[in-house]
């Protein structure tokens, strides 16, 4: 199984699990949108999103897209899976935080960042902290507009451009102090403190708070419009040479880890 479910009375977490670092294919994209509607049809009043120990996820799983080779249309499913991850993220009609328990590349990062709420682990070595960004230029891709609104709602405009186009992962202490994240957490706390977060939140009297989140996030679902996503040019764009070269470069290094 690639997702794992507990809950925690009314609140339901969700747990990436496909090691070793809950690479996002197509299957676990799948489960993960399956997991947030079963959720909701089972009247949960809240999720948190959480993954494995030291990594939250890896972002995509960069040598299962290669392997669809000149199969554009099995690469548009794996991506459309992904987006559509996404979107029910953002779409979801209760509270979800992200509990990343560790590093949140690229994807990792976009997951994040359609919650309402994120919670970081404070790394136990300071000199290797855990980071979290959108480093999609780094490996030879560009990030659609919309994934680029997601930033900028939470960093602001000009901050978010640096990043983006630096490809920059920012540590987990710096990335509270701009707002990426929402707050840090000792590793093995950082489920509890997101579970803490929605509890008291589920206080507040539920209609009102679950309008007035659903009014606050249009511009969130917003970004996510397939107009501003633009997969056929984002797909365009894969099969170019420069971001071949560096996307096998990448599965390289992946495979010699």
């Amino acid at each position: 199984m690639s997702i794992e479910i507990l809950d925690h009375g009314p609140i339901r977490e969700i747990r990436l699990a496909r090691p070793p670092v809950n690479a996002l294919d197509t299957e676990l994209c799948r489960a993960l949108i399956a997991a947030v509607n079963q959720a909701m049809a089972d009247d949960a009043h809240g999720i948190v999103l959480s993954g494995g120990e030291r990594i939250f996820s890896g972002g995509m799983d960069v040598p299962h897209l290669l392997a669809h080779g000149d199969d554009r249309n099995g690469l548009l499913d794996s991506w459309h899976a992904f987006f559509g991850a996404a979107k029910t993220l953002a779409d979801c009609r209760i509270p979800v935080v992200a509990a990343l328990t560790g590093h949140a590349p690229a994807g990792g990062c976009v997951l994040a960042l359609c919650c309402d709420y994120r919670v970081m682990a404070r790394s136990a070595d300071p000199a290797r902290p855990y980071a979290i960004g959108l480093n999609e230029t780094r490996v030879g891709l560009v990030a659609p507009e919309g994934i680029q609104r997601l930033l900028r709602r939470v960093v602001g405009a000009h901050r978010a451009e640096r990043l983006l186009v630096a490809g920059e992962m920012v540590p987990a202490e710096q990335a509270v102090q701009i707002g990426l994240v929402d707050e840090l957490a000792d590793g093995g706390q950082v489920v509890a403190r997101s579970v803490a977060w929605l509890q008291e939140l589920l206080q507040l009297p539920r209609q009102p708070m679950l309008q007035t989140r659903q009014v606050a996030r249009v511009d969130l679902q917003e970004a996510l419009a397939p107009e501003l996503i633009r997969l056929d040019r984002f797909i365009d764009a894969w099969y170019a040479p420069d971001a071949q070269a560096a996307l096998q470069e990448l599965a390289a290094r992946l495979r010699q880890a």
